[in-house]
C-alpha cells in the first residue's frame, strides 16, 4: 500500500506574490482583490499632478506601477490570476517565487504616501543602515535631494527601487569591502512597467529577462 506523500509545493504557508496587472488598472485589480477577499498590498505615493486643463491636483499613484502584491498560499494562486486585470505572477521558469516577507512587511508598516516616491534602480552608491523608527534595520543606499536626506531602497525580485526620507540621525553608514569599487559595466535587465500617467501608451513588450511572468491566461477554466 503506497502512502500519500503531500507535495512540499502545496503546503498551507501563505507568502507574498508580485502580481503584474495591465497599464494602470493597479487600483482596479486592488478592488477586485478586496472584493473577493484575498489579501493584498498596493503601496501608493502621493504626487502632484496637472491635467491637460492646466488644473494641478494632489493624487495617489501607485510606487510599483503595473505591480500588486497578493498574500495567498501558493495552490490558490489560479484565484489571482483569474482577477480581471492580473497578468501574471512574478516568477522562475518552474513555479511563482514569492517575495521575502520582510520586505513587504517593512513596506506595510513603515511607508507614508507624502514621505516615499519611485525611484530608479541603483547598483552603487553610499549604503546606509536606518537605525530608528518601522524602518529599523533596513539597508539602503543614501541620496540627498534638496535639503533633506532620502535613502533608495530595492525590491531584487522586482529590480525597482524607492526613495524614502529620513533624517540623518536615523541613519549609519554600512562597512563594506575596503576593495576599490569597480564601474559596473554590465546591462542592467528590467521588466515591463508601465509608463507614467502623462503617457498614452503601455510598453508592448520589454528586453528579456531571467524571470518569467506565470500569464493568467495558464488557468483552463471549466
Amino acid at each position: 500500500m503506497r502512502k500519500n506523500v503531500r507535495n512540499p509545493a502545496l503546503k498551507s504557508e501563505r507568502s507574498w506574490f508580485a502580481v503584474y496587472t495591465t497599464c494602470r488598472h493597479e487600483k482596479r485589480v486592488a478592488r477586485h482583490m478586496e472584493q473577493r477577499q484575498i489579501e493584498h498590498f498596493l503601496p501608493l505615493y502621493r504626487t502632484e499632478h496637472r491635467w491637460k486643463d492646466g488644473t494641478q491636483a494632489l493624487v495617489d499613484l501607485p510606487l510599483f506601477p503595473g505591480y500588486v502584491f497578493a498574500r495567498i498560499e501558493l495552490h490558490h494562486r489560479v484565484s489571482v490570476l483569474e482577477v480581471p486585470g492580473v497578468v501574471s505572477i512574478l516568477g522562475t521558469e518552474s513555479r511563482p517565487t514569492p517575495l521575502p516577507e520582510f520586505e513587504v512587511e517593512i513596506l506595510r508598516a513603515g511607508l507614508r504616501p507624502n514621505v516615499a516616491e519611485p525611484h530608479p534602480l541603483l547598483t552603487v552608491g553610499q549604503r546606509v543602515r536606518i537605525k530608528a523608527g518601522a524602518l529599523a534595520g533596513v539597508e539602503g543606499i543614501v541620496i540627498r535631494k534638496k535639503s533633506g536626506i532620502r535613502v533608495v531602497l530595492t525590491l531584487s525580485l522586482l529590480m525597482q527601487s524607492i526613495a524614502i526620507e529620513v533624517d540623518s540621525d536615523d541613519v549609519e553608514l554600512v562597512h563594506t569591502s575596503s576593495a576599490p569599487m569597480r564601474k559596473v559595466t554590465d546591462k542592467t535587465i528590467e521588466l515591463p512597467q508601465c509608463m507614467q500617467m502623462s503617457e498614452f501608451e503601455c510598453l508592448d513588450s520589454g528586453p528579456e529577462s531571467s524571470q518569467v511572468h506565470f500569464p493568467a491566461t495558464s488557468p483552463v477554466r471549466r
